[in-house]
């Protein structure tokens, strides 16, 4: 059972502190969420993770030993974002090739199928892709690499509805079949919320969160009513946002027991877009 250990990673651009101190670690047979607002530094901290970007301080472990400038380890780690390494002139079987002999023991067998069932003629040059084409290519290798751990940044960019659900369903597949761990950058958090099972939300340089996903939405609660019934419910608890419409007040509060069932008012669960951002907007206005 292999493990990525993050530890008091920090990245600077000049003057720029994107990451301070984030410390975190993804388990072998896991899908992750990582979350967080437009420029905290997901796809910085993807790709410090997989050598790509140098650390200003910190360390990536793989198995407990430093993965930066390991090629050893790095063979373990995939990194899928929007990013295009290959010349446009190129054809997408010769993609695919190349990422073979990169990787080893690439998946043909998958290869061919998810050509088949997103429609991508392996024929096709690189130049000729539109851009949901060109994501729907890099998922591919992505799903056909044989490594324990593959992040995905934005991996749904450009891809309309029906594709988008088409490839969480052969996410879950692939996942199925060769158990390994995924990690998801997303804005479209509902889209991937049933396939999580651990949240990880960045916020201000850190972990804001880092948290089992059923038990991070359980903690949760919006309570609903008028407002002198609502505020007179949550005076004790952790108050993330309030929003009133109306005569009703709808308030999100966290850290509450499952015993939480105050009168006067209705309590209900909250989903996963919601909480994320009642949690950041709280964050951001610390």
């Amino acid at each position: 059972m292999s493990v990525i250990e993050v530890q008091h990673l920090q990245k600077h651009f000049g003057q720029k502190r994107v990451l301070e101190d984030v410390n975190l670690s993804f388990a072998s047979g896991h899908i992750y969420a990582l979350l967080g607002r437009n420029g905290v530094g997901k796809s910085t901290l993807l790709s410090i993770i997989n050598n790509r970007v140098l650390p200003t301080a910190g360390d990536v472990l793989y198995d407990g030993v430093s993965a930066i400038e390991n090629e050893a380890a790095q063979a373990h780690i995939y990194l899928m974002n929007d990013l295009n390494y290959f010349p446009s002139d190129k054809r997408v079987s010769w993609v695919l090739k190349m990422v073979g002999m990169l990787y080893g023991d690439f998946d043909w067998q998958l290869a061919a199928h998810l050509q088949q069932v997103f429609k991508l003629d392996g024929q096709a040059k690189i130049r000729s892709l539109s851009t949901g084409q060109r994501t729907i290519m890099k998922l591919i290798c992505a799903l056909c690499v044989p490594v324990d751990f593959v992040l995905l940044d934005e991996p749904v960019l450009g891809l309309d509805a029906p594709n988008r659900e088409l490839f969480y369903q052969e996410l879950l597949q692939a996942y199925g079949d060769r158990p390994r761990t995924f990690v998801i950058a997303t804005h479209l958090i509902e889209e991937i919320a049933r396939m999580i099972d651990h949240v990880f939300v960045l916020a201000d340089g850190r972990m804001q969160v880092d948290q089992d996903a059923d038990a991070l939405l359980n903690s949760a609660r919006t309570v609903t009513g008028t407002p002198a019934a609502v505020e007179a419910a949550i005076a004790h608890q952790h108050v993330l946002r309030r929003q009133q419409v109306g005569n009703q007040l709808s308030a999100i509060v966290m850290d509450v027991s499952q015993t939480f069932q105050p009168a006067a008012v209705e309590v209900g669960g909250v989903d996963l877009q919601s909480l994320f951002i009642a949690l950041t907007e709280e964050q951001a206005n610390a």
